[in-house]
Order: C-alpha cells, then sequence, then structure tokens
C-alpha cells in the first residue's frame, strides 16, 4: 500500500491541500492519502511531504519521510530548518504555470515604466493633457538576474517584445535572442548595461544581501528594480537611499526579508516603490501536479529523482 502524502503550509488560508489531492490523484490515476498538517493522525504514515514554509521541525516528526517536495520557487524556506531531516531528498515543483505568471508580473512591470505610466497618472489627477517622449523599445536596456527556468523564460519573452535583453546567471548560458552574462567578472558589466533589472536568483549565502548600495550604484541613472526573487537579496536602507537620492527612479518588491511586510515598514508609504504581497508566481496545483507526479513515480520505481536540489549549493 503507498504512503501517505502531508501538505504543510503557511500559505495565506493555508494553502490548497484540497487542490493538491485531486489534481495529484488525477495525475497519479489513483486516490491519495494527502493529509493537511496539522491533522495528520499517525505520522509514521507519511513517506511524501508537499511543504512551503514549514514551521520549524515539522517535518522531523515524519519518521518514515522518504520525498521533500518544495512546492514554491526555491528551497531556502526549507533549508533554514536546523531540524530538516538530513537523509531525505528534496525536490523542486516546475510548474510552467508558475514559470508563466512570473514572466507576467515582470513583463507587466516593465511595460509599466517603460511607457512612463507613472508619469502619466500624475498627469490625469493634474487634469493635464501632454504627451511624454517615448522611448524606442529596442533601446530600453533590461536584465534579468538568474536564468534559470522562470528567468530564462522571461528573458526570452521580453527579446521577442523587442527589448535590449541581457541576462546573468552564475555559469554560462546560451538564450536566444539574449545577451548572457555570467560569473564575477560579468556581474558589473551586467549592471552597467541595465535599465530595467529583473531579480530571479535563488536565495543562498553568496545571493544574501548582493542588491547593495554598491551595486545598484553600478546601475544607469533612473534605472528600475523589480524583484521577484528573495527579499534577502536586496539591503533595504541601501535601496530607500538609492530612490531618495535620485539614482533609481522606482522599485517593485514582491518578496521581503520578513513577510507579511510589517506595518511600519518604511516601503509601505514610500513613493517610488510598489508592494505586492508574494504573488509573482503562485503555485498552481493544476499546472504543478505533474510535476510532483512524475517524482513519485520515480521514487516508488527507484529511478533518479528530476530537479533533486544539491543542499550544499542551496538551490
Amino acid at each position: 500500500m503507498a504512503g501517505a502524502f502531508t501538505y504543510v503550509s503557511n500559505a495565506q488560508g493555508g494553502g490548497d491541500a484540497a487542490g493538491w489531492r485531486q489534481r495529484l490523484g488525477a495525475a497519479l490515476d489513483e486516490t491519495i492519502d494527502l493529509r493537511a498538517w496539522p491533522d495528520v493522525g499517525d505520522t509514521s504514515d507519511v513517506e511524501i511531504a508537499l511543504a512551503w514554509k514549514p514551521p520549524a521541525g515539522v517535518l522531523a516528526r515524519f519518521p518514515n519521510l522518504k520525498l521533500i517536495v518544495s512546492t514554491g520557487m526555491g528551497v531556502d524556506h526549507l533549508l533554514v530548518d536546523p531540524d530538516l531531516p538530513a537523509d531525505v531528498p528534496i525536490v523542486r515543483v516546475i510548474d510552467p504555470g508558475l514559470v508563466g505568471q512570473m514572466a507576467e508580473y515582470a513583463i507587466y512591470w516593465t511595460l509599466h515604466y517603460h511607457r512612463d505610466m507613472e508619469s502619466y497618472a500624475a498627469q490625469q489627477r493634474q487634469h493635464l493633457w501632454r504627451d511624454i517622449p517615448f522611448t524606442d523599445t529596442a533601446t530600453r536596456r533590461v536584465g534579468v538576474m538568474g536564468l534559470g527556468e522562470i528567468g530564462a523564460d522571461t528573458a526570452r519573452k521580453l527579446a521577442l517584445l523587442g527589448f535590449a535583453t541581457a541576462g546573468w546567471s552564475r555559469s554560462p548560458r546560451t538564450i536566444d535572442g539574449v545577451t548572457c552574462f555570467h560569473g564575477a567578472d560579468g556581474f558589473e558589466a551586467f549592471l552597467k548595461r541595465t535599465d530595467v533589472l529583473i531579480d530571479v536568483l535563488p536565495m543562498t549565502p553568496q545571493t544574501a544581501g548582493l542588491l547593495n548600495a554598491r551595486t545598484l550604484g553600478l546601475l544607469p541613472p533612473g534605472a528600475v528594480l523589480i524583484n521577484m526573487a528573495r527579499g534577502g537579496h536586496v539591503v533595504d536602507r541601501d535601496l530607500i537611499a538609492a530612490l531618495d537620492g535620485g539614482h533609481l527612479s522606482a522599485a517593485v518588491l514582491d518578496v521581503f526579508h520578513v513577510e507579511p511586510l510589517p506595518g511600519d515598514h518604511p516601503f509601505w508609504a514610500h513613493p517610488k516603490i510598489k508592494v505586492t504581497p508574494h504573488i509573482a508566481g503562485p503555485t498552481n496545483p493544476r499546472t504543478a501536479a505533474e510535476s510532483v507526479a512524475d517524482n513519485v513515480r520515480r521514487l516508488r520505481a527507484g529511478r533518479p529523482l528530476l530537479n533533486q536540489i544539491d543542499r550544499a549549493a542551496g538551490y
């Protein structure tokens, strides 16, 4: 008899356990025993955990756990748990729906600032009818920081819209229509040519605080930051200083050091910052279930898992 699943999520409203039960069961062509934490009954029944920001120590309570599935972008939310079972493989969900939604978010805000919609909104409040000089799309330099599944898809779509698109990653990549930079040597050159910076990097010790006074200062004057990766990449006070000083013109932030963003945080009221509540790319069981089901079948058959993370690398 197949072991039970558990769904552990701190998402608003508790996540979509019912959706996962239905969609994953359909993908596996079986009725699955999926139990939403904390109502899991006998923890020894559970062999597979679907998790998003589980409370510390929870996953260690399942003595027969064989697989941990991260249902969101990245796995840093799991690796911070000091009691995370050391010998249980962790895999990422590759959700084509999430990938597309993240690209939509980046494209929406890129177009918003490219077409001066903030200025036109201000003019509307003043009842002012006036053209703003248009910047040719081919001269607007967009840069995607991180070229995994999400970053590569976002970069391709921006390039197809006609933007001068570049990407940066730790190791070399090749993407049609995208100028690719890599490594420490390519990072500064990438930043210096980027008018709209889109962050989709994973959260690792190497990327913590990566967007700071020095690196933000390398962007051209008037640049825009779109962060839909991790709040820990940004040094908050340095971002505010870059905006207040006029070096950056705007920032769009979907992720933060602390979530929900505290009500007294200066980001809320800053006139050059847009805040969204970590909604750039919600995982949808309808589109993600097949990725999970594939690894469940592989686990049961003793075959290599797909998208297994390297704990040492952090992704």
